[in-house]
């Protein structure tokens, strides 16, 4: 045991890393081109993972050719992906949740950091328990999506506590880097695409089991790397 001191908050992505809701998007998406007499492919789908809606509605837009504007093709795919939700449930990745009661056993506040709109937040949020964060901030709330760093900085402004005595999980390539040009410690948990190791980068298999000393020696600089052959850990 390390007795280190806990962040003074952990960061949560939501889309991949809290809630396997990524299949959705890509439903969404492919519903939506198709509606319009398009294609759209798994391959392109991944382009759009963890950027903000109107960076990926101008994706579409360039690779469909389908009409409308970025703003009607965000409400078009949220639409979708809202229904799913509401539909089938919000799919937990493993050890989210347990995480989450831990840290809220401990005191520990928690912020969800999505680039998803305040509607689909909203919709996932219903089927956490009560009081699981304390502070949310949507992509429909900041002027700048990831990879810019300040939906993050904007959430520990809001809970009133530094940056860089936060940690940040994340499942993208795009939310890392928010994450750590934000300055917090930062958690990378690979779903969809691979991450690739960079200093100061801490990445984990899975959710599942982690403690809070583990935490507490991230946000005191421990680089820890489960994706690593020995499972590296370093300053």
């Amino acid at each position: 045991m390390h007795n280190l001191p806990l962040p003074a908050a952990v960061l949560w992505d939501m889309d991949g890393t809290l809630v396997d809701t990524e299949p959705y998007w890509m439903a969404s998406e492919t519903a939506l081109v198709s509606r319009h007499g398009g294609t759209w492919t798994h391959e392109q789908g991944l382009q759009l993972v963890g950027n903000d809606l109107i960076t990926s509605a101008r994706i579409i837009r360039a690779q469909t050719g389908i009409p409308g504007t970025d703003e009607e093709i965000v409400e078009q795919v949220l639409a979708g992906v809202v229904e799913r939700v509401r539909t089938h449930g919000a799919p937990w990745r493993p050890g989210a949740l347990d995480l989450l009661a831990r840290l809220r056993g401990a005191g520990v506040p928690c912020a969800l950091v999505t680039m998803s709109y305040d509607v689909f937040a909203a919709a996932v949020l219903e089927a956490a328990p009560p009081g699981t964060f304390d502070v949310v901030v949507t992509g429909d709330q900041v002027t700048r999506g990831k990879p810019h760093p300040e939906a993050y900085l904007t959430a520990a402004d809001r809970l009133g506590v530094e940056v860089t005595r936060c940690v940040a999980i994340e499942d993208s390539p795009t939310g890392v880097v928010s994450a750590l040009a934000s300055g917090a410690r930062t958690i990378a948990v690979p779903m969809m695409l691979p991450i690739e190791a960079r200093p100061g980068l801490s990445r984990l298999r899975t959710l599942e089991d982690v403690e809070l000393d583990l935490l507490a020696r991230i946000a005191d600089g421990d680089v820890v790397d489960d994706l690593e052959p020995a499972g590296r850990t370093s300053r």
